[in-house]
């Protein structure tokens, strides 16, 4: 019998979303000696890494997928009308700051409703039995979006709206929200924060962004007390951190909550070289870390993963990383090799945890009693 495909959900549409120059430029005036720059959350990323995907032959091996625009009712299961009226209305008037950090163009709402659609796209791939699982190249990302706000280039929260989608129109009863990018998903744990029929676990850069979130002791309140599962990494960490944290925390706790379907806010921005972000990870590293959480999923919930494309802003290096975590979760290995690899001084796996060993402690020691860890 031939085994299911990895999927992928990419549409140039998503590369009509504008979010101009970087964000100096607005307060800079035009005839300034300060020479403007491209916004980090550009389209060229999203873009280059599925021409990337392409050129290497992982591409002709993928099974694509169609997205959708996501309804107005989809998209208020997790945000206020207020907020999807909001972010309608700035780009029907021309576009303009729709939040914190989060610059939108008139193409914005279409877009991010078109990125909505496609994480539900790829919940109904791999509910389906179409696809063994998911990447959704999505742009804009979605992590950071409250229920009734934008911010941190995020508009509408695409891996929330893909669980509670899951739920309303599959009828799966748990969901688990990995997120591996290096800034806090604070808008994903807000929606879930009283939720025990979805578990939030969430590897970032200890109190990078936003400030104030993401913190261990930040564990979910009422019913949903415990299901989030904050774990704030020291700069630095590396592969072998992340490694561990998935090993020791993740894998466990996934086990016992036993989810049908694993939603990962991947982020590629733990990168060795990311402008936004200190956590030299490399694309083995990312590889890796795929790879196991497509096994997880294999083992607890029939392989159904949907894995969502949050942050990553190296023009040169995210692309590649996002090539190799869409190797790790198809199990295609291509002959190219990362070419960072030599300047980033190879960053092996196997290297010692390091200070990220006590951070993952202080997560174990919070949450050890109630999802068995150790």
């Amino acid at each position: 019998m031939t085994a299911k495909p990895t999927g992928l959900i990419f549409d140039s549409r998503f590369l009509e979303h504008d979010t101009g120059l970087a964000l100096v430029s607005a307060t800079v005036p035009a005839d300034s000696v300060w020479e403007p720059q491209p916004h980090a959350a550009s389209p060229h990323l999203v873009g280059r890494a599925y021409r990337l995907l392409g050129r290497t032959g992982v591409l002709a091996r993928l099974a694509e997928f169609p997205a959708r625009e996501a309804t107005i009712a989809e998209l208020e299961r997790v945000h206020t009308p207020e907020h999807v009226r909001h972010i309608r209305d700035v780009c029907l008037a021309g576009g303009g700051e729709a939040g914190e950090f989060a610059p939108a163009s008139p193409e914005t709402y279409p877009v991010a409703r078109l990125a909505a659609g496609g994480a539900l796209a790829g919940v109904d791939a791999v509910l389906s039995g179409a696809a063994r699982n998911v990447y959704g190249l999505l742009r804009p990302p979605g992590h950071h979006a409250m229920p009734d706000r934008a911010m941190g280039f995020c508009y509408f929260n695409n891996v929330a709206i893909a669980a509670r989608y899951a739920q309303d129109r599959h009828g799966l009863r748990r969901v688990a929200i990995l997120d591996w990018d290096v800034h806090h998903g604070n808008g994903t744990q807000t929606a879930f924060y009283d939720d025990p029929s979805v578990l939030f676990i969430s590897l970032h850069q200890d109190d990078w962004y936003p400030t104030g979130m993401g913190a261990v002791e930040q564990t979910g309140v009422g019913e949903g007390a415990g299901f989030t599962i904050n774990v704030p990494l020291p700069p630095g960490t590396g592969n072998a951190g992340y490694l561990a944290a998935i090993e020791r925390i993740v894998a466990p706790a996934l086990r016992r909550f036993a989810p049908e379907l694993l939603i990962v806010s991947a982020g590629q921005d733990p990168s060795g070289v990311d402008p936004l972000a200190r956590m030299a990870v490399s694309a083995d590293g990312f590889r890796t870390m795929a790879t196991m959480t497509a096994e997880l999923a294999d083992e607890i919930c029939g392989g159904r993963l949907l894995a969502c494309h949050e942050g990553g802003y190296s023009e040169g290096y995210a692309p590649v990383c996002t090539w190799a975590v869409v190797e790790g979760l198809s199990g295609i290995r291509t002959p190219y090799e990362d070419p960072y690899d030599a300047w980033l001084g190879g960053m092996p796996c196997g290297v010692e945890v390091g200070p990220a060993g006590a951070a993952i402690d202080r997560a174990i020691a919070t949450h050890g009693a109630q999802w068995g860890l150790g």
